[in-house]
């Protein structure tokens, strides 16, 4: 049997995943924090892991990579609502399989996000975002990593595009 471990700290949205899962054959395993979801990966060994986002105190993607180590051969999918491009490509390349994007609970049919792509400008900012985060809001060393000047750098952090 194929096992789930599910880590979101959204209880209504683990249920109904929970009993959508247990009807393709997955035993499953929810967890509601970080601390949690180490645990149950290291004593329960899931085969899968769906992991959020977004939960109360972290973030799911400071998870991957011990949940990687933890599970080297298992599946780990992460989902959100609020996803980038520079979202997704962070999540791949700190180990996840794969990247869904569900709709944010505040959205309504009437109201659903444009689905236009992002502006180039916009998408390379959010890569500085990303890597600025990576390097704990250290310019200079960002700078080195994405090959320019630190000026030009600060220039571009100062200028956010429009989404």
């Amino acid at each position: 049997m194929k096992r789930l471990l599910i880590v979101g700290d959204d209880l209504a949205l683990a249920a109904i995943l929970k009993r959508r899962m247990q009807r393709h054959d997955f035993e499953c395993c929810h967890a509601e924090d970080a601390s949690q979801a180490l645990l149950s990966a290291r004593s329960w060994q899931p085969s899968h892991v769906l992991l959020d986002m977004k939960l109360a105190q972290s973030n799911g993607l400071s998870l991957i990579v011990p949940l990687r180590a933890s599970l080297p051969k298992a599946c780990i999918v992460l989902l959100t609502g609020f996803a980038s491009i520079a979202t997704a490509v962070e999540a791949v390349k700190l180990g996840a399989d794969n990247y869904l994007k569900g709709e944010p609970k505040s959205h309504t049919a009437s109201s659903l996000p444009d689905e236009t792509p992002l502006h180039p400008k916009r998408l390379e900012w959010e890569h500085i975002q990303q890597v600025l985060n990576a390097n704990k809001g250290n310019v200079s060393a960002t700078a080195r990593q994405l090959g320019m000047h630190r000026r030009t750098l600060q220039r571009k952090l100062a200028k956010k595009p429009v989404a």
